[in-house]
Parts: C-alpha cells; sequence; structure tokens
C-alpha cells in the first residue's frame, strides 16, 4: 500500500514538473471579458463545494435524534446556532459541537478540552441549559 502511495505521488510530480515548464514558454494570452467571467464562475463554484461546518454538523447530529424528535435537522440545526453559539471559548465549543454530533445530547469529554480549560465544563453545560431546552422542546415560530 505504501508503494502505490509513493508512486502516485512520484507520477504526479513528474506530470506536474512537466505541466509546469510547459506552461513556462507560453506567451500570456488575453482574455476577453466573457472568458473572465466564465473562469470567475469556476472559481465561485469550487469555492461553493468547500464543506458547511454546521451542514455537517446536522448531517452527524441528525442520525442520532431519529426517532426522539420529529424534526432531527431543526433540532441539531438550532443546537449548533443557538446552544453551541452560547459558548465563547473555541476549544469548549468545538468539543461540545463533538459531543452532540457523536451522540445527540451535549457531551464534553475531558480529554477533548486542554487541561487549563476543564474546569470550564460545568459552567458551559450551565450556560447551554435553556437554549438546548428550548431547541428541544420550544420550536422556532
Amino acid at each position: 500500500m505504501h508503494f502505490h502511495i509513493s508512486a502516485a505521488v512520484a507520477v504526479a510530480s513528474f506530470v506536474l514538473a512537466g505541466s509546469a515548464r510547459a506552461q513556462g514558454g507560453q506567451i500570456p494570452v488575453q482574455q476577453t471579458p466573457i472568458q473572465q467571467a466564465q473562469v470567475q464562475q469556476i472559481q465561485f463554484r469550487s469555492l461553493q463545494k468547500l464543506p458547511d461546518p454546521r451542514a455537517e454538523f446536522v448531517r452527524q447530529c441528525a442520525p442520532h435524534m431519529l426517532g426522539r424528535w420529529a424534526h432531527p435537522e431543526a433540532v441539531c440545526a438550532c443546537l449548533h446556532d443557538h446552544a453551541a453559539a452560547a459558548v465563547e471559548d473555541n476549544d469548549l465549543r468545538e468539543a461540545l459541537l463533538r459531543g452532540i454530533g457523536e451522540t445527540g445530547v451535549p457531551t464534553i469529554e475531558t480529554d477533548w478540552v486542554p487541561a487549563s480549560k476543564q474546569s470550564e465544563i460545568g459552567p458551559t453545560f450551565t450556560r447551554i441549559a435553556k437554549p438546548t431546552l428550548q431547541c428541544m422542546f420550544e420550536p422556532a415560530k
């Protein structure tokens, strides 16, 4: 397996190096406004294909909510947008999102958080209690 990966990397390096040399001798060509617009549109499309962290979170969370809630995607989106957003510290917020995404309930494992912030886990749950309950029992109007 390692050999196959190494061989693929070597082939890709040669192809890219040859392509770069071939392009080095080309004379720059002026693009028309239509060609420029097409290039911009292609670049925009490639940006759209970047993963959306919120959508990825909902995708991971929703299966854990099936059978618990009528609209699992809405509950997961609400937890992301309101409960997790109430947590100001990035490490604690990421750990909370991981816990919800993996279990479907607000969870933070101590080893997901730096030791210096582990004492903040309890206060974090106090901070997210109200928005979490609102997400689960008071759907947005």
